[in-house]
């Protein structure tokens, strides 16, 4: 029988403590996009949060970022360019301190990034149309220029070994440029990067390639690396279903050789509404035997793990490890009781949130919240954030509609 305890050893031989995840979170504490002292501070302590923490999402193109920010202090971070690689290194010699792994996820935010006008930058998407939500120009890749994108993934891939992680996740999730290519709603086009379902799959797959054969030029044999997809993209409209992610997830696992596919969930046991089976269920066949399956969505507690537990390899944990660095440590001890599950003011300070995170989440209209939120709506500056930073918030989410309150 699975336990939470148990050590996991991915295909390629690296072996992490627990089948515990930290998921990736913004944290919205960048300078000017590079790493702070409050970055330090925050994952420094919780390198015991996970038997793995993945450190959240962090841009590979100058044009690709920052998002969900609202202040040069407030930003997301980048690897774009060799002067962020010294705070990188920061980072993860302080998650790995206590012996669990660091992994670095890599985005381009495409549409999502809000504050690259205000630097003056470019925002980058699949293809030109209107979003009613945005109100900043957008700019339609060329073809030159998506394979550029392609290859801005593999120089990030580099980096992030240099700097020491145990691994990469790409982020082909939530909303994000990855998502917006395989999405028939963002791309119309009608090159070898859009049209058929087999056609919008071929940015995800050049992605993945470009960052393997960098792996598998530069980096230990037993580095990681993952892939985060949202199963679904439904709303208004229809960017895709389960039928077609499943069957971008087979490509890619029959192509090459990833250790983890990260399912990224509202609620870790959510269903599509044609089917009785779970999300992590219904991925399984595609993702094969040789690739661990992580899922994420709601797990707040040692009891949520325990049954997310029965759907997958690896669960992740995201809220609940904002609350209680130590979250990991203590289940992997027994103390599962000495969880903390709700946030105060002194949680804040002992679980070294940052600022950024601290004004998101004392912010009354913050969803998913966190459990006890009510106890630093004193510590929220009135009038910092907007829609654009809280619609989705640092979640997972990819349906709000969807999620247990």
């Amino acid at each position: 029988m699975k336990q939470l305890t148990d050590h996991i050893t991915f295909r390629h031989g690296a072996t992490i403590n627990n089948r515990l995840v930290q998921a990736p979170m913004l944290t919205n504490s960048g300078d000017n996009e590079a790493v702070s002292q409050d970055t330090l501070d925050y994952y420094g302590a919780r390198s015991q949060s996970a038997g793995m923490v993945i450190v959240e999402y962090t841009s590979v193109r100058e044009n690709g970022g920052p998002s969900r920010s609202w202040a040069d202090n407030r930003e997301q971070l980048a690897i774009y360019d060799d002067r962020f690689k010294p705070g990188m290194t920061k980072v993860a010699k302080a998650l790995k301190k206590d012996g669990n792994k660091a992994i670095l996820q890599l985005v381009h935010s495409g549409r999502e990034a809000n504050y690259a006008p205000k630097l003056g930058r470019t925002v980058e998407v699949p293809s030109q149309m209107d979003f009613p939500w945005i109100d900043y120009p957008l700019h339609e890749l060329t073809s030159e220029e998506v394979e550029q994108v392609v290859k801005d993934f593999g120089a990030a891939t580099k980096r992030a070994i240099d700097c020491g992680f145990d691994g990469v996740e790409i982020h082909g999730a939530n909303h994000y440029l990855i998502q917006q290519f395989f999405s028939a709603f963002s791309n119309h086009r009608t090159d070898k990067w859009g049209g058929s379902l087999e056609k919008r799959m071929n940015f995800p797959l050049a992605v993945v390639k470009e960052v393997m054969d960098v792996v598998k030029q530069y980096a230990p044999k037993d580095f990681i690396v993952g892939y985060r997809i949202s199963p679904e993209e439904i709303h208004q409209t229809v960017g895709y279903t389960w039928h077609e992610s499943t069957q971008l997830i087979k490509a890619i696992t029959d192509n090459y050789d990833l250790d983890y596919i990260h399912l990224s969930l509202p609620q870790y046991n959510a269903k599509p509404q044609d089917s009785s089976s779970t999300f992590a269920e219904l991925f399984r066949p595609a993702i094969g035997d040789k690739v661990k399956e992580i899922i994420v969505g709601n797990v707040m507690s040692e009891k949520d793990a325990q049954d997310a537990l029965k759907l997958t390899d690896l669960v992740a944990m995201a809220r609940a490890t904002l609350i209680d660095p130590a979250i990991g440590l203590k289940i992997e001890e027994g103390r599962g009781d000495e969880i903390i599950r709700k946030i105060s003011p002194e949680q804040v300070k002992k679980s070294h949130l940052t600022p950024g995170l601290i004004n998101l989440f004392s912010d009354p209209q913050m969803e998913p919240h966190l459990p006890g939120r009510e106890t630093i709506y004193s510590l929220h500056q009135t009038g910092s954030l907007n829609k654009d930073v809280l619609k989705n918030g640092t979640s997972s989410s990819f349906n709000l509609d969807h999620f247990e309150k």
